[in-house]
């Protein structure tokens, strides 16, 4: 454990980092010489980073008193915030009539509610020093549609508006706010959310599609991108004095998201379908 108040390089925050793109980001960010403190729910999952030299940090996003202690132990080693990776998340997939409403606003809390609380417990120390970057992981899903996920698109949608509004209001401040926006990354996270497909979509009226969305899901490990594309794209946006407003990286994000921008709604409907092979009747309507 770092004990001087005195850091080496830029002092980073990265929350969800106990595997997948929250490591590898922890770790990338490391190579460049911050001080890096990863963060997750389980303390006990961060071991490896901690072997390595990255400082873990007990964090629960959707907890007031684990957010406002993980701030504080940060800045008593520290003292100051150059970069926080909002990165902390899930995709819970199913039908939006299917959801459960707590699991519809437990997804809000962990993937908005908790990344923004954190956000407004930091703000204030980087203006205070009058620069810092907050990295926010979205998804190319916060710019396109798919059947099944909408909950989770709301969340990433929501996370985009955020984004935007708080650039311009912390420019005056010397503070970036970058979006990053994955697409298909070789991560734990699409068999998550086809588990919660299945468990909640997977019988009932919903079941073909539902089928059909889970083994698209499950499937997709063998074309997915690197979380190694992902950190790197952090890495970029925090090692440069004007960082882009938002990087799409991984498979399929920068062809989707461009695709949705310029198709029709039915049309971009029909593609998706097509794309997952989902049963006809399942796009666009009349």
């Amino acid at each position: 454990m770092t004990d001087s108040t005195t850091p080496i390089g830029p002092v980073s925050l990265v929350t969800g980092a106990s595997s997948g793109i929250g490591e590898a980001i922890a770790r990338r960010l490391q190579t460049l010489g911050h001080t890096v403190y990863g963060a997750a729910r389980r303390i006990d999952r961060l071991e490896a980073l901690a072997a390595d030299g990255i400082e873990p940090i007990a964090m629960d996003v959707t907890d007031e008193a684990s957010l406002q202690a993980g701030v504080e132990t940060i800045l008593s080693r520290s003292g100051r915030f150059d970069v926080l990776v909002n990165n902390a998340g899930y995709g819970s997939y199913g039908a939006i009539e299917d959801v459960d409403p707590a699991e519809a606003r437990r997804q809000f809390d962990v993937n908005v509610f908790g990344a923004m609380r954190l956000t407004q417990l930091v703000l204030p120390h980087m203006r205070e020093q009058r620069s810092g970057t907050i990295v926010n992981i979205s998804s190319m899903g916060g710019r396109i549609h798919s059947p099944m996920a909408g909950w989770y698109h709301g969340t990433k949608f929501a996370m985009e508006a955020l984004s935007d509004a708080l650039r311009m209001e912390v420019a005056q401040f010397g503070i970036d706010v970058v979006v990053i926006q994955p697409g298909g990354i070789a991560t734990e996270w699409a068999d998550i959310a086809a588990d919660h497909l299945d468990e909640t979509s997977g019988s009932g009226p919903y079941a073909r599609l539902s089928a059909a969305m889970s083994a698209t899901l499950r499937k997709s490990h063998d074309r997915d991108s690197s979380p190694d594309v992902v950190a790197k794209a952090v890495a970029r946006a925090v090692s440069t004095d004007r960082p882009r407003t938002r990087y799409a990286i991984g498979l399929g994000a920068k062809p989707l998201i461009t695709a949705r921008r310029v198709l029709p709604d039915r049309a971009f409907d029909a593609l998706v379908s097509r794309a997952m092979g989902l049963p006809r009747g399942s796009g666009p309507g009349r």
